[in-house]
Order: structure tokens, then sequence, then C-alpha cells
């Protein structure tokens, strides 16, 4: 289904201080977003903030505050969730399921298309939900599938963008807050990452943040609803082995000495190493074990994802080494913030 678009929309962003939102904001310079942000002010041209609340009615707003809003607003694109594995579960359902629910209420009530973003870890229904230690994926993936279920079934205009593990900028590596596989890719650069919990020939999925920016906004643009795009490398993921790779050749070509690490199963974690060496590491040591645990568990399928953002006008599908190419900036800003790596080095 089509809707019309107006040539500058109003549209009500969510998670604009995130690392998709960011993106997308930066992408919307002919239009007037209206942020909506519960703690982190977001500002530049033809932007508007609004302090609300997602988890409260009416965002928090009163009544004629919120109606004035839906009134105005043309589109909505909602980003703002909780990503995190150990986050309480109850806080993680009222942002990403409860949250989501006022929002799609809002777009019903606004008459306006909503573009919700998801993640491609929905579809792996077989994860373990046992041997991960504090790091429960499955509570945000089950919370992603209640937010999926009520877009689908409302009738509301709607795409759901399901990205897989979202990495920096495609050229410079930027990005607003590192992710779970900057902290793998940031213990190997530190030579930190004695094992790996990954088959040498496991794709491991993921996307730069612009691509993501691009389909959302690609799909703004163009009024397109009614259908459910996969932001995935798919086919052309790069493997855990090529990953090693590269953070190795990064690493050693800036005089780094880096030993490679050992993959092992998640068995072995579960039976030999956990009881014997993690089990006595300092909580906060064990908690970033566990979060890399359940990330890596995540990419354990024979099966790589679905790929489909292609399908949306203007976006050009990334090759096997335009992926290669993104995840090098992304470890390369990562250890040049991290003061791993030397500016006057790199430019060099």
């Amino acid at each position: 289904m089509t809707v019309t678009v107006k040539p500058s929309p109003v549209v009500l962003l969510t998670g604009a201080s995130g690392v998709v939102g960011q993106a997308v904001l930066e992408r919307l310079t002919d239009c007037t977003v209206v942020c909506l942000t519960h703690n982190k002010p977001v500002a530049g041209p033809q932007v508007v903030g609004v302090r609300g609340d997602l988890t409260r009615p009416h965002f928090g707003l009163d009544r004629a505050a919120y109606e004035e809003l839906a009134d105005r607003v043309d589109v909505v694109v909602h980003c703002a969730a909780i990503t995190g594995f150990s986050v309480d579960a109850s806080l993680t359902n009222d942002l990403n399921v409860r949250g989501s629910a006022a929002v799609l209420a809002f777009a019903r009530r606004a008459g306006a298309p909503l573009h919700h973003v998801s993640t491609a870890f929905v579809s792996r229904q077989d994860l373990t939900r046992d041997g991960l230690g504090g790091a429960r994926p499955e509570v945000y993936l089950d919370s992603k599938r209640l937010a999926e279920r009520a877009i689908l079934d409302s009738g509301v205009a709607a795409n759901i963008i399901r990205p897989s593990v979202v990495i920096g900028d495609a050229v410079t590596g930027r990005i607003s807050q590192f992710q779970g596989l900057h902290a793998i890719a940031g213990a190997l650069l530190r030579g930190a990452l004695p094992m790996l919990p990954l088959q040498p020939d496991t794709r491991v999925d993921f996307v730069p943040q612009d691509l993501v920016a691009d389909v959302i906004v690609g799909l703004v643009r163009a009024g397109t609803t009614g259908g459910e795009y996969w932001v995935t490398g798919g086919e052309d993921a790069p493997t855990a082995e090529r990953i090693v790779e590269l953070g190795l050749d990064l690493g050693r070509r800036f005089g780094l000495e880096l030993d490679t690490p050992r993959f092992v199963s998640h068995d072995m974690v579960d039976r030999l190493i956990r009881p014997v060496f993690i089990d006595s590491l300092p909580k906060g040591q064990q908690r970033r074990f566990d979060d890399m645990l359940a990330m890596t568990a995540l990419f354990q399928t024979a099966e790589p994802f679905r790929s489909s953002y292609h399908l949306v006008p203007g976006v050009r599908r990334l090759t096997a080494e335009d992926l290669e190419d993104a995840f090098t900036a992304s470890m390369l800003h990562y250890a040049l913030v991290k003061d791993l790596i030397r500016p006057s080095e790199v430019a060099a």
C-alpha cells in the first residue's frame, strides 16, 4: 500500500539520540522532525524537541498537547528501544512492548504511517534460553516479537524494519554509542580475546547504521507501507573467521601485537571454561563475558538471514566487500576513540 506523503512532512521520531535514530535524523534535513526524547535533548535545524515518556499515557503530555501533536504529525518513525541483554525484564517490556503500543496508538490517532524498527533476530526462534549466564537475549527478542505482532494485527499503515547487528557509519565508522560487536572487536584489538565462542564458518551478520537509516528514510519518502524489510548482510555476511582476520590485519598494521583467538563451542564454555575461569571473575567482567556469549549465540545458525532492504527505492545492496570495509572502518573508529591507535599513525 502507498500513502501520499507531503514534500516536507512533519515526522515524529523516537529514539533520536540512539544509533539508528541519530542516523535517521541526519537524513531528514528537508523535514520538520519532532524528536520525542525522555532524557537527552536533541537539537538541529528544523528539529523540535519534545520531552516525553513512551511508557506513560499520552507520552506524559497533557491531553491538549498530545492532541495538538497528533494533528501536526504526518509520519511516525519508531526507533526507541531497550536492546541490552542484561536489562531487567520489566523495564525491557515497558519500553519495547508498552511503549511501542503507545506509539502505535499515536500513529492511529494521527492517521500517520508508522515505520517501526525491530530486529532481524526475531527469527531466532531456536535460541537456547539457558547457559548464557545473566544475559537474557530472549527477553529482548520476545519483546520485539510482541511489538511486531501488535503492529501487524492493528490495521495501521506500517512497515517493519528488521536490521541485524548495527555497526558504525560505513565510511567513517562513527557511531553514537558502541555496541556489543564493538566490545568483541575491541577485546580482539587489545589482545584480550583468547577465545571466541563461535564456529569459524558461522556468519556474523551486521549492517552499517547509514544503510539502516537510508532504508527508513527511503520508505518515508516513498510512502510505501505494509512491508517487512530485512536489513541484513544475508549470504554476504562475513564468517567469524573472516572477522577475526580483519581485526588482526588492522591491529598488526598499526603495530599491535595480537594473538589469534581460539574458536570454541558454547558447550565447552558451559562445561569447562565457566566453572574454572569465568565464575571466579569480578561481577563486571562476568557480565561482559555473558553479554558476549549472548551475542555470539544469536549468530549460531546454519541458515543466513533473509535480505530484502534493496527493494526500497534508491537503496543499493551492499556487497561482501562493502560489509568488510564497513567493519574495518568501525574497528578503526573504535581503536581511535579508545586510544589503541594514535591519529598520527592513521594519517601516516
